[in-house]
């Protein structure tokens, strides 16, 4: 057993803190590979933004998590060898049960979210109230979901009735202890958030339950799931150098902007990294059929998504030159 200190990582209490204060979001990337670290630490670290390295189960079953927690480390320390002064996190993503937390925890994770968003409303409180009661003995910071986060290409589109109540967040929070609550407001898990055939006819957000549950619970950090943009551009690359990705959706960029005024302080990403890399590599392949080292497809991969963050970073989250607060 291990504690995230002796890794050189910090929990989300201070970041959230100070990015509730300042009106911008922490970036949460979801990371499954070596290139797609590199990609985040360089992009952070290249525009002083804190960081939230995230990892989920079934990033964890095909990396394993020691090799994954080791990888982060060795981000750590590059960071510093490089002059990064950054706040590094790592975190679970969508844990689903009390005992994958609990191991990640002692792993070494410094941050780990229980989803219980698919119990009962009270099912969710304990089941969340187990992890946060364990975590706290360990000073890692735990995130919970209270309404649904759909995955419209696997489960069906959301309706109306997963929004998350606003009037049961403040209850939830006080009743479990959770350091953060990620919210459903409309966004969606994935490349096919919405049932539209172009980006004119997305829907907007529903900023109004965002901010009644803002009102509701006076300062407290808010966490948005399913964020990626899904950039047409990154769509078209694929499906000009053989893909097939149709009718992919995202979240327009300055809806997110306007989220990081209303109480959201952390966006995670994941679809955007996952699409941008594939991308990258169906293009090389493309451009240079003879070309077989995966150092050349990869890294020149890892280099797209590094440009990707550092724009996400300065121009969508706010993140940018913030870690000098924190």
């Amino acid at each position: 057993m291990v504690s995230f200190k002796e890794l050189g990582l910090h929990n989300t209490k201070k970041m959230f803190e100070v990015a509730l204060d300042r009106h911008f979001a922490i970036p949460g990337y979801n990371v499954t590979n070596l290139e797609q670290f590199q990609a985040v630490l360089t992009g952070c670290g290249e525009t002083n933004s804190p960081l939230i390295i995230q990892i989920n189960p079934t990033s964890l079953f095909y990396a394993n998590e020691i090799i994954l927690k080791h990888i982060t480390q060795g981000c750590v320390e590059l960071a510093k060898e490089l002059g990064y002064h950054i706040p590094i996190a790592l975190h679970l993503d969508h844990g689903n049960s009390y005992e994958l937390c609990k191991s990640c925890i002692e792993t070494g994770f410094s941050s780990v979210m229980i989803d219980g968003s698919h119990l009962n409303y009270d099912k969710n409180i304990k089941l969340t109230k187990q992890v946060v009661e364990f975590a706290k003995k360990k000073d890692v910071s735990v995130e919970a979901e209270l309404g649904i986060v759909a995955r419209p290409d696997k489960y069906g589109f959301r309706d109306q009735f997963q929004f998350t109540d606003p009037d049961k967040a403040k209850d939830f929070i006080n009743r479990t202890g959770c350091d953060s609550l990620a919210i459903a407001i409309g966004t969606a898990h994935g490349a096919y958030k919405f049932k539209v055939e172009k980006t004119s006819e997305i829907p907007e957000l529903r900023f109004d339950v965002l901010q009644e549950i803002t009102k509701n619970l006076e300062n407290f950090p808010l966490v948005l799931h399913g964020a990626s943009s899904v950039l047409q551009e990154f769509v078209e690359i694929i499906n000009s150098n053989g893909g097939s990705i149709k009718q992919a959706f995202g979240v327009p960029e300055d809806q997110l902007r306007k989220a990081t005024q209303y109480g959201i302080c952390k966006v995670n990403i994941a679809t955007d990294s996952r699409l941008l890399f594939t991308a990258s590599i169906r293009k090389y392949f493309n451009d240079h059929p003879d070309h077989f080292d995966p150092r050349e497809y990869l890294g020149f991969a890892r280099d797209a998504i590094i440009e990707m963050v550092k724009r996400k970073n300065l121009e969508i989250l706010g993140s940018a030159g913030q870690a000098k607060y924190i």
